[in-house]
């Protein structure tokens, strides 16, 4: 009977104790913010001195295969004074900061969530250009990477049954496309997916399109050379424009950015760059993964363009990119 009673006793302290770390926690309010946006956390006059300079080149760089000159981020600065209430529930903030030891470290979830707050540390003025400077292509890289996380997140709760496409079945891949994309064209071996955009002065004319296909391997191949000329080819095949002889093709004038990269665990290329459409006006940019899949001699590949006449296209590329990223082959 003691036992029992023992037993009881200490079952009851474990439910007690539980509940009360259940009281402590604490319910975070959203973060704000748009993607590829970031808050620096400065003093006002190392923001107009060397520091600010510096942050301005390197996070000032334009992103590759846009029409017009369009930043990697948007960056806007608050005094480390007025860094309170609701500004700290800002989504993705930089702060810079002197301290003995030089390093780039990272927080999540401190005053808000989804929350992503980089630190760079440095002794002085000096070693925080340095650090700015020698570093701060992974700073944008980490806060790229985590917006792309966000959009994934929302695009997995909101994604349609990619299994009702003939392509992706024969393929045999796996990609989250949300269900706001509608169907051009389902062929055995090639996909072709378009969203309306809604925002801008391109309202009911501007879209985001989506293509997935697959074309034939050889090892040994140069694929990087080629992938022009293969989506000039699926472009005449698939793509066709407003009068006979019109097809989309990669802009001529101007050359597109190929960089070798892991995908998927395989080797694979990203290519940023233009399409036109040949004898017409219509223009944009595109970004390319062409994929290697040794083992069933082909190349998947996927591709996003965007149509956006007289507004900015960073965010539109940037959504198709986090498509693009949850692809998998299966």
């Amino acid at each position: 009977m003691r036992k029992s009673l023992s037993l009881l006793l200490l079952l009851l302290l474990i439910i007690s104790c539980k509940q009360s770390s259940k009281s402590r926690e604490v319910i975070l309010p959203s973060s704000s913010g748009n993607t590829n946006k970031i808050l620096v956390v400065l003093k006002a006059n190392d923001w107009d001195g060397k520091v600010g300079d510096e942050i301005r080149v390197v996070f000032g760089e334009h992103q590759v295969g846009l029409p017009q000159p369009e930043t990697l981020l948007n960056v806007g600065q608050i005094d480390p004074a007025g860094f309170k209430g609701f500004i700290k529930h800002s989504k993705a903030i930089l702060i810079c900061r002197k301290g003995k030891e030089e390093q780039i470290s990272i927080e999540r979830n401190k005053y808000a969530e989804p929350q992503i707050i980089v630190y760079a540390t440095a002794k002085n003025e000096k070693d925080l250009v340095g650090l700015i400077r020698n570093r701060g292509k992974e700073i944008i890289k980490i806060f790229q990477e985590e917006d792309i996380k966000f959009i994934q997140s929302v695009f997995k709760s909101e994604r349609m049954d990619e299994r009702k496409f003939k392509t992706i079945q024969n393929l045999n891949v796996k990609v989250d496309i949300p269900k706001r994309y509608n169907l051009v064209e389902d062929k055995d071996d090639f996909l072709w997916l378009r969203q309306h955009l809604k925002s801008g002065i391109a309202r009911g004319d501007g879209s985001n399109n989506i293509l997935i296909y697959s074309v034939p391997y050889e090892n040994g191949s140069n694929v990087a050379d080629n992938i022009s000329s293969m989506r000039d080819m699926i472009g005449e095949k698939y793509i066709p424009g407003g009068k006979e002889g019109m097809y989309m093709i990669t802009e001529q004038a101007y050359t597109p950015h190929t960089n070798e990269i892991e995908f998927d665990g395989r080797k694979a290329f990203e290519t940023r760059g233009k399409w036109e459409v040949k004898n017409d006006f219509m223009a944009g940019p595109f970004l390319n993964y062409t994929i290697i899949d040794e083992k069933n001699k082909r190349l998947v590949v996927f591709e996003g363009f965007t149509y956006a006449p007289s507004v900015n296209k960073r965010n539109f590329v940037f959504e198709l990119e986090a498509i693009a990223k949850t692809l998998k082959i299966k």
